[in-house]
């Protein structure tokens, strides 16, 4: 008995000896970072996420597609995205926008020669980075087309030809057309980025340019059913507060195809609500659209 009572509070005492000496966790590190420069948000080419935000929104204020911004970021379905988080908004060095090709300046407008292509490229998964010199023989069309301005391209590299024509800063007859045949009841301004042309549901919304579709849902707040086409020479054009859309995202359209049905969503009257983007900063529609 004498022993038993003497051996209790011994082992009480050694296990709480041993709870005292346990090891503590280690901390958890993520490897994903280590050895990476992080982006800062001054940098340029990022954007700081803020409260209200979205993905889509994000990239139209860019004249981006959603789904490159989500592919240069690591972000997949469903793009969510947080308070704080840095992201790149402008094509990582020596790759370039999938959905259009990006001019540095779009205020040249470009055509390819008639009657002659392209010279073959050895392999189109890569950028060149050093300048190349081709001994060719001489033509009259070569001589041509070395009198044409050179543009350069995203990954810094030269062409004279590219493979289709941008549109211009100031865009030539014909270019761009009248999304819709109301009357403008709501002019440009810095608050409204675009105009406003009134109608009856179901009136047909039509594309303004020849573009590729990068966006359709109701996923910016404000524009109802929105429908977002991508232009060559880093212009955007976006049509709001549909009632239906006629398109799907990644469809190629062409100047005048009918994209959507005039409505009233996520606005008081029916109208359509117009936007013009050139590298991500809304202009004027009035400059663009033919004279009524």
């Amino acid at each position: 008995m004498k022993i038993s009572s003497v051996f209790v509070p011994f082992a009480l005492a050694l296990s709480l000896l041993a709870g005292c000496v346990s090891p503590t966790p280690a901390p958890v590190v993520d490897h994903s970072t280590i050895g990476r420069s992080m982006p800062q948000a001054t940098s340029p080419g990022y954007h700081t996420v803020i409260k209200g935000e979205t993905l889509y929104g994000i990239a139209l204020e860019n004249g981006q597609d959603y789904r490159d911004i989500a592919a240069w970021n690591y972000i997949t379905d469903p793009y969510i995205i947080s308070i704080g988080q840095v992201l790149r908004v402008q094509p990582p060095e020596g790759t370039a926008a999938t959905t259009a090709p990006v001019i540095a300046d779009a205020s040249v407008e470009q055509r390819p020669l008639e009657g002659t292509s392209p010279p073959p490229v050895a392999n189109t998964d890569t950028f060149k980075r050093e300048p190349r010199v081709n001994k060719e023989p001489y033509s009259d069309a070569l001589y041509a087309n070395m009198q044409k301005p050179a543009t350069t391209t995203a990954a810094g590299a030269t062409t004279k030809t590219p493979a289709a024509p941008i549109a211009s800063a100031t865009p030539a007859s014909g270019v761009w057309a009248w999304p819709a045949n109301g009357k403008v009841v709501s002019a440009y301004s810095a608050e409204s980025k675009g105009i406003d042309i009134a109608g009856k549901a179901g009136d047909p919304v039509l594309a303004a340019s020849d573009g590729k579709v990068v966006y359709t849902g109701s996923g910016l707040r404000g524009y109802g059913n929105l429908v977002i086409i991508k232009h060559s020479g880093n212009f955007l054009t976006a049509y709001a507060h549909n009632r239906k859309i006629l398109v799907k995202e990644q469809q190629e359209v062409k100047r005048n195809q009918k994209i959507a049905e005039m409505g009233q969503t996520d606005s008081t009257t029916v109208k359509l609500h117009f936007e013009v983007r050139r590298q991500g900063d809304p202009v004027d529609p009035l400059n663009y659209l033919p004279k009524k």
